[in-house]
């Protein structure tokens, strides 16, 4: 039994698994009027950010997970100028997405202004483009925003969501998803994370299914490893109004910025899916 003084871990009953980090100390909790937040200095992993007992965050790989969730939607998008971003109160989407110059507002809807702020202080790596004049930083309901937000008044919506649980349960509907499709302009694309393809397809498929069922013309998923997430192995799953398209080769290769995972050949083979991930999708769509 690990000392739970010395280690932080994350159980997963369902699939009988756990991930453990040895800890330092705990630098911060709180419960805010949304969640219970605590920051960890990990061994290994950097700061370490946990929400209700779920790991969100480590310094260590979080740049696989933003860059993922950005940069393969925004260049299979032809213009991608008005981004919004709901959840990702980390910021590091949002330090993603404005690295792109074509960007030209990136507006980020986080429910639980706590989170970015404990970002700002535990984490200012992913906070550098908190202060971009073409960032907003939104503290309120994504699910609302959406409603009530015009037709054809974003090209790219990012769900940098938490699980289907508490404030982001709502997020996985059909409801909503239909009311993203309405805000999208005509080449309009959704990504939201999809959880793991090996423990969760008990979310990844009813919400690719909810997808097409608001309206959605394609929908794909992408795959990427994620180590502090449950297996390993995480998603992002693209919707898209009209069509996901090529990605913008030369854009790709000429980029003004560095990354550390996502390229040309990462962006064509994460969306190359497996076999038995292949085999659930034809079952649903034949069962309807």
């Amino acid at each position: 039994m690990l000392n739970p003084n010395e280690w932080f871990t994350e159980i997963d009953e369902d699939n009988h698994s756990a991930f453990s980090f040895k800890i330092e100390r705990k630098l911060h909790e709180e419960q805010t009027p949304f969640q219970k937040i605590e920051i960890y200095r990990t061994v290994g992993f950097g700061n370490l950010m946990v929400i209700d007992g779920f790991v969100m965050l480590s310094a260590r790989d979080n740049f696989l997970y933003h860059e993922m969730m950005t940069h393969p939607v925004l260049y299979s998008h032809p213009s991608p100028s008005r981004v919004w971003i709901i959840g990702g109160g980390d910021c590091g989407s949002l330090q993603e997405v404005l690295k792109h110059p074509e960007v030209e507002e990136a507006v980020q809807i986080e429910i639980d202004e706590r989170v970015t702020r404990l970002a700002e202080r535990f984490f200012p790596e992913l906070c550098r483009a908190n202060d971009d004049p073409r960032a907003q930083l939104k503290f309120e309901d994504g699910i609302e925003w959406v409603k009530r937000s015009p037709p054809g008044s974003v090209e790219v919506i990012i769900v940098d969501s938490t699980d289907p649980l508490g404030p982001g349960e709502g997020l996985f509907t059909e409801d909503f998803y239909r009311d993203c499709l309405r805000c999208l302009s005509g080449d309009g694309l959704l990504i939201q994370q999809s959880e793991s393809p090996l423990f969760h397809p008990h979310i990844l498929h009813p919400m690719r299914k909810a997808m097409k069922s608001a309206g959605f013309k394609e929908v794909s998923t992408l795959f990427f490893p994620q180590p502090v997430y449950p297996s390993g192995w995480w998603s992002g799953t693209v919707a898209a109004k009209s069509g996901i398209g090529h990605p913008r080769e030369r854009d790709i290769a000429n980029k003004p910025f560095s990354t550390r995972y996502y390229n040309l050949a990462i962006h064509k083979a994460a969306f190359a899916a497996p076999d038995f991930f292949l085999k659930a999708v034809e079952e649903q769509e034949t069962t309807g």
